[in-house]
């Protein structure tokens, strides 16, 4: 007789128990380490590789073309990638996105043109919708720590960005360091290794995208999806619309959109012109690793150190200008010195110069990452999706340019993508602390 009650009781206490942990705080830190580590195993590999297409892929130029047509195809998905996004969710969205990159690694072991362009506009869209996802996921679960925690959101937005990019940079340092470990130049100045390195590479995109399953959906309304009443194509031209435009009639989208585009120009000069034009003169192709697990180290090291000095817009202004001081003195040295040393002191300039990249670099991810979680609240996927699309176009210029103008006119144009960015983004921040100083009327 007392069967009944008993089993109510059973079925109704872990229902208290779920009541008493959905109370509690969510320790989002979890989910940092997780989503860096994830990105760590995808893109170790992915960036060595794309510091190679240049030279491995060089018959013909299809490495440069076909980054190229990739990041021509991620521009043009990242004027979708927020709806995207929003419809499948930022974690759904993350996961999907690691086929891109699968694909074209495996497309890299028998590269031809019949295999690299499908592969590479493949991967502009599942890169459009990884990068998306990446921010507004990051910048949600920052937002729900800083919540539950009673911190300051500027700081836990700063912390979380910090170890993210810190440990994304590190893939320049480990994917590099396994290219030089396995690549060897042969004496007709051939390269060989590189089957062997690709299956290295395949083995932990996998790992990687097994790891990105652990995450956590979060509470936020771009988990949920869109609300869609009927599903007419007409509310999904005029959403797309107002997703593409709406930040563009923004002024300090417009301020920070040079800012944006020079971080996307100096990304592509070191994948492209650096590599082939300055390291490999210095150190040889298979001496491109070791430059680059340079640049990877100290683009980590900065990441973690910008991250944690980020508190706000006054931090993130200093910071960035720290950053862009210190590429503007590599182009500059660049452009007055018209040949590369050779021997010992030319490796000495060749690994400082890509340690020095890479802290402009680290400098540039963190810091605009920060700057639109804390400017673009009401609308992080549009932000984030506006990043990629400037980003990649910049990218795209400079991979469809690099073949045909010399390295002095690409430092150049370097430094007027510096002068241009570094005005506009001043402009900007004295605007928007003009804004929060003026008293309420």
């Amino acid at each position: 007789m007392d069967s009944a009650p008993a089993n109510a009781c059973d079925e109704e206490a872990p229902l208290v128990a779920d009541d008493v942990q959905s109370l509690a705080p969510k320790n989002y830190t979890r989910d940092v380490h997780i989503l860096s580590s994830a990105f760590l195993l995808i893109f170790l590999a992915y960036g060595a590789a794309q510091n190679l297409e240049t030279t491995v892929n060089a018959a013909g130029d299809l490495g440069t073309i076909s980054l190229g047509i990739l990041y021509v195809s991620f521009m043009f998905f990242s004027l979708v990638a927020s709806l995207v996004v929003r419809a499948l969710g930022s974690k759904n969205a993350l996961v999907l996105g690691t086929t891109g990159y699968w694909l074209f690694i495996a497309a890299n072991l028998k590269p031809s043109w019949y295999t690299m362009v499908p592969a590479s506009l493949y991967l502009g869209f599942a890169a459009s919708i990884i990068w998306v996802g990446e921010g507004t996921y990051l910048t949600s679960i920052a937002r729900n720590h800083a919540r539950d925690f009673n911190s300051r959101e500027g700081t836990v937005i700063g912390k979380f960005n910090g170890e993210f990019w810190g440990m994304f940079a590190l893939h320049q340092f480990v994917g590099n360091l396994i290219s030089l470990a396995l690549l060897s130049d042969g004496k007709d100045g051939s390269t060989s290794g590189t089957t062997l390195l690709f299956i290295v590479f395949l083995c932990s995109m996998t790992l990687g995208t097994v790891l990105m399953c652990f995450l956590r959906k979060t509470d936020s309304k771009e988990e949920k999806g869109p609300a869609v009443s009927s599903g007419s194509f007409f509310s999904s031209v005029v959403s797309l619309s107002k997703s593409v435009i709406t930040p563009l009639l923004d002024i300090r989208m417009l301020l920070i959109i040079p800012l944006i585009a020079y971080s996307g120009l100096q990304q592509a000069f070191v994948w492209a012109d650096f590599t082939k034009d300055v390291v490999k003169p210095a150190l040889g192709e298979s001496g491109v690793g070791g430059a680059m697990a340079v640049y990877g180290a100290f683009d980590a090291i900065c990441s973690l150190v910008a991250g944690r000095l980020t508190s706000g817009l006054t931090s993130i202004t200093f910071i960035v200008c720290g950053g862009l001081l210190v590429q503007a003195v590599i182009f500059i040295w660049l452009l007055l010195k018209s040949s590369i040393t050779s021997g010992v002191l030319g490796t000495v300039y060749t690994l400082l110069m890509a340690a020095l990249l890479g802290v402009g670099d680290g400098v540039l991810n963190t810091q605009l990452s920060a700057l639109l979680a804390l400017l673009f609240k009401h609308d992080t996927e549009g932000a984030f999706a506006q990043l990629k699309v400037w980003q990649s176009a910049s990218i795209a210029v400079v991979f469809f340019l690099s073949p045909y103008i010399s390295l002095q006119l690409m430092v150049g144009i370097m430094l007027v993508g510096i002068s241009v960015s570094l005005l506009t983004f001043l402009f900007l921040t004295l605007k928007v602390e003009k804004v929060f100083s003026t008293p309420n009327s």
